[in-house]
């Protein structure tokens, strides 16, 4: 089965043409590694031109984010009509970053919805902000699932792909540990299965908080996740292609 790898370039980097050369060193990384799903999740404005401008088969395109309406009065967004129209086939949705600037839970859903009347495919991104020995980030992935989840059908949900994102270990070195991601992932799948049955066991979860060429091995092989959400390390054109590299061996 393919690991899937998403990354995600968030404002970076700061020209076109660094652009183009981190995609291409990307480009690279990919076409040297086997059994691997690469997506690219560049800033929007640049979307179009590495999409358009990619002739192979092996990488996909996603959008950081978009506006759950097709067009209309709202200034200073992108549509999802429109990144789908720049080739982006994933969007991603509910990021800790944009929920942190004032996303909800209802928002996340409307995109899901929106993204999904398009044929395209949404990675929706839940997790704790701080961590307790009460379990209290249970009850929080929980209702960032089911507020989502609860208004899908069971087809619907299939298509789904589910990025845990524990704030505390984004853009740092040090993730959380392949044992705690297997729990998480039992819970989530838990979650979503007592609202649409067994089926909801395929839908697939990656992990997203300090994923690094040193962690990712150990995390595919025993946290029970389908892949990775990359953050700062895919901007690194040189650690990139080796964790694509790792993964590609193990």
């Amino acid at each position: 089965m393919k690991a899937i790898v998403v990354a995600n370039w968030k404002m970076n980097p700061p020209t076109s043409r660094q652009a183009c050369a981190l995609f291409a060193a990307t480009k690279r990384a990919s076409d040297a590694a086997r059994q691997i799903q690469l997506i690219v999740a560049p800033p929007s404005l640049y979307l179009h031109e590495l999409a358009a401008g990619y002739r192979g088969k092996k990488i996909q395109f996603a959008a950081q984010n978009a506006h759950w309406e097709n067009g209309g009065a709202q200034t200073g967004e992108m549509s999802m009509a429109q990144i789908k129209d720049a080739r982006a086939s994933h969007i991603l949705v509910g990021h800790s970053e944009c929920r942190a600037r004032g996303e909800t839970d209802d928002g996340t859903r409307k995109k899901v919805v929106s993204a999904l009347a398009l044929k395209m495919i949404p990675i929706l991104c839940v997790g704790e902000r701080t961590r307790d020995h009460a379990g209290g980030h249970f009850t929080i992935v929980n209702a960032q699932l089911r507020a989502v989840f609860a208004e899908l059908s069971s087809a619907q949900t299939a298509r789904v792909i589910v990025a845990y994102e524990p704030v505390w270990a984004i853009g740092g070195e040090v993730s959380m540990s392949p044992r705690d991601m297997h729990e998480m992932a039992i819970f989530i799948r838990k979650t979503i299965v007592e609202l649409h049955g067994q089926q909801a066991m395929s839908v697939k979860i990656l992990y997203g908080g300090a994923a690094t060429e040193e962690n990712a091995v150990a995390m595919l092989q025993g946290g029970d996740v389908d892949g990775l959400l990359v953050g700062h390390v895919s901007i690194d054109a040189r650690r990139f292609a080796a964790l694509l590299s790792s993964v590609s061996a193990a």
